[in-house]
Formats: C-alpha cells, structure tokens, sequence
C-alpha cells in the first residue's frame, strides 16, 4: 500500500495506529533529523512501537507536525513532545479543534479526550526560527536537509494544513485530500465550499507527479486524484459567492 523507497533525500516510514486507522509518518533525512507527522499513536504499545523504530535508526526528531488537531491524529502528541523536547506545529485555528470539536468527537466515539500540550496553547510568535509552535500559510519548517512548506487548506476543519517537501514532491495532506476522496465536513469546524476551495486552489495547481500521503488509507499523486476522484469532477468545484 505505502511504497516510500524512490525519494532521494527524504526518508519515510508510514505507521497506522488508533481505532480510526490514523496514518502517521516518520520522515527524515540522510543525517537522520526527522519530523513526526500527525502522531496518533493512542496506546502504549503504539507509542512504543514509534519510539523504538525511531531509536532503532538512530534518529533525531527535531518537530512534530500536525495537519489538524482532531483527537485521532494527537493522542501521541504531548508524550512524544516532551520526551523529545521539540516544538509542535500548527495553524492557531486548531485550538478551535482542542476545545469544541474533540469534546464532541470524543464523547460521540467514547475516546478518552487527547491530554495537550502548553506550546499548542501559547500565541504564535512572529518568526518561525522562534520554534514557536503555530504556524501559517507560506512558512517553511526546516528539518534537517529538508524543508517542509506549511499549504493552509482549512475545511475539514478550521486550520487545516498540508506540509508540502517541493524539492522531493512529497505532500502530506492529513484529512484534506485523500486517495479518491476528501475530507469530511460535517463536524464542528468543517465548512465543503471552504474545503473544496483549499483543494481546487492549493493541492491541484501541484505537479502531478507529487506524492500524496494523506492521513487516513492509501497514497496516491496528484495526477491520479486529479483524473479519477469522483469528488474534484469540475461540478463539484467551490461555489463562487
């Protein structure tokens, strides 16, 4: 299902963990700095699973980054972060995510609510060589050898976001774009126009040759979604207010 062995300079290892099927990925480069993507790791078998594997290769994790803050793609958060002493990244909407959209999401599926983190919590300072944890559209996160561009692509939820490695064409698209199907709306936060907006605007204007990991099922590209995802037909594009 995942094939990552044909990138040159970025390394990556795909995990799924949680009752949701939540994709996480390791990615690093050839001196082993690494970012953790979306760190759902719910149990301590899970946890461990992640840490050991990034003990096993010898590698440094220098952030985690998260494409949005529904409590599915979290629960490792707050351990790994303070184990590893590293900054978390997101878009300061998600707090709306934090606060109202997992206590319903939680209470609905019986999921004990993720513990957070105080740098989720704090204001978002102005440079991003700050380590400040919040993030917004056209930063670019260094990790290592490789450089990751923060896409805003709210919709699924307020403050969506997509990290983007343009040298390697590698997008991780948590729960905006996945194979052959998009991120749901319906919960709190979530708006289909807005949605759509972010894809059409942001993801499809991609080489077609860009890697998709999304957040929940299979990889696909750019092209492949462009062509056969039943949900970006031109009929479905944005409404135009």
């Amino acid at each position: 299902m995942y094939d990552l062995t044909d990138f040159l300079m970025i390394h990556i290892e795909h995990f799924t963990f949680n009752s949701f099927q939540t994709n996480c990925f390791l990615a690093w480069d050839e001196n082993g700095k690494c970012a953790i993507v979306d760190p759902g790791c719910h149990s301590d078998e899970e946890i461990a699973q992640l840490a050991g594997f990034i003990d096993s290769k010898g590698l440094e994790p220098e952030c985690i980054l998260l494409t949005h803050c529904h409590f599915d793609h979290i629960y490792g958060m707050s351990v790994l972060a303070k184990a590893y002493e590293i900054p978390v990244h997101a878009d300061m909407k998600e707090m709306y995510s934090m606060q109202v959209t997992n206590a319903q999401l939680c209470e609905q599926f019986g999921f004990p609510m993720p513990e957070e983190f105080p740098i989720i919590k704090t204001i978002r300072e102005a440079s991003i060589a700050s380590r400040a944890g919040f993030v917004m559209e056209g930063d670019v996160i260094p990790v290592g050898d490789l450089s990751f561009e923060v896409l805003s692509t709210p919709g699924h939820s307020k403050g969506g976001l997509c990290f983007l490695e343009r040298n390697e064409k590698v997008l991780f698209s948590g729960d905006t774009l996945f194979a052959g199907a998009i991120g749901r709306t319906d919960h709190p936060g979530g708006d289909y126009d807005t949605l759509m907006r972010s894809i059409f605007e942001k993801l499809l204007m991609l080489d077609g040759d860009t890697r998709v990991l999304p957040g929940h099922g299979p990889s696909s590209d750019i092209s492949t979604e462009r062509m056969t995802n039943p949900f970006l037909m031109p009929f479905n594009e944005p409404n135009e207010d």
